[in-house]
């Protein structure tokens, strides 16, 4: 299906191509200066942490609806082994092997192309099987530390977890952000709480896929408007699932990574951190959502903490 006038028009108005120059790799992270992290900084209060990532298991949130993306496979290669000889320090070592998405992470600008295109105009051809993301790898991220904004869509809506057909809006994202009492601004990280994640710390990891609440085609322009450095939220697809419009998919994808530049999370658990937002009654805080630097890979895995 070719992509309809609908998603170019959008794509027109949240292009970021050029805006921080012909070589940027890292797009909307470019929002995130020091200035902006002295600020986050001076968000912390209390010093209460909240990790916010799934546990790596082979269990996991993968049911086999993406080709290759494993559950992470956690294999010990020695055990107590006296590599030095009989008597000597001995040593325990263990390899995984997993799909770097697979779990709670972070997208590169690479993971989605359209039109033969990846962020800032390079072509997608770009990225091959040898020589991995030429350009926008996730290692070009470096480190992704900023203020953290919780838009909590569900609890703003009195609800537990968002229904699988709803589709977040703008008018959802404003919402939040009133009920927060917060306020989006420039270099800002975005977590978008749906509740969806519930499904899966209930057991039901195909429930959770599949149908799955999740950010509108219309989101873009928002977060394009308020300068948002990345989004990220709890669910598996990150944009709704199935789509919104029929036969068009990873829209939403397409939009924050190609034409944006920005970063995007999955499968972030936020069920802790809307407990403590609501205890605390304040919906910004310090995030550390350091990405790691697997060089040219097209994403990461990544344990955030939330500090408030």
């Amino acid at each position: 299906m070719t992509l309809p006038a609908e998603f170019h028009d959008i794509a027109k108005r949240v292009n970021n191509w050029g805006r921080w120059g012909a070589e940027d790799e890292i797009g909307t992270l470019n929002l995130i200066t020091d200035e902006v992290v002295r600020a986050a900084a001076a968000e912390i209060r209390t010093g209460r942490r909240i990790p916010l990532a799934l546990p790596l298991k082979e269990d996991g949130v993968q049911a086999g609806m993406i080709p290759g993306r494993i559950n992470p496979l956690h294999t010990m290669v020695q055990i107590n082994q006296e590599i030095f000889g009989p008597g000597t320090v001995a040593c325990s070592d263990d390899a995984v092997t997993m799909g770097l998405q697979s779990a709670t992470h972070w997208d590169a600008l690479t993971h989605v192309s359209h039109s033969g295109r990846i962020y800032n105009g390079r072509p997608s051809s770009s990225i091959t099987a040898h020589g991995r993301a030429e350009f926008s790898g996730i290692d070009k991220a470096g480190h992704i530390v900023s203020r953290g904004v919780l838009l909590d869509v569900a609890r703003a809506k009195g609800l537990d977890r968002l229904p699988g057909g709803h589709a977040v809006t703008p008018e959802d994202l404003a919402e939040a952000e009133e009920f927060g009492g917060v306020t989006v601004r420039a270099g800002d990280i975005v977590l978008v709480r749906t509740g969806q994640i519930q499904v899966y710390l209930a057991g039901d990891k195909h429930g959770y896929g599949f149908p799955s609440p999740g950010l509108s085609v219309r989101t873009p322009e928002w977060f394009h408007a308020r300068d948002v450095a990345a989004v990220a939220n709890d669910t598996l697809t990150f944009e709704i699932f199935p789509p919104e419009i029929e036969n068009l998919w990873l829209p939403v994808h397409a939009l924050d990574l190609v034409e944006m530049g920005m970063h995007q999370g999955q499968n972030w658990n936020l069920e802790k951190l809307s407990t403590a937002c609501a205890e605390e009654n304040r919906y910004a805080f310090l995030l550390s959502a350091m990405p790691e630097p697997f060089v040219g890979a097209v994403g990461t895995p990544v344990a955030p903490v939330a500090v408030l």
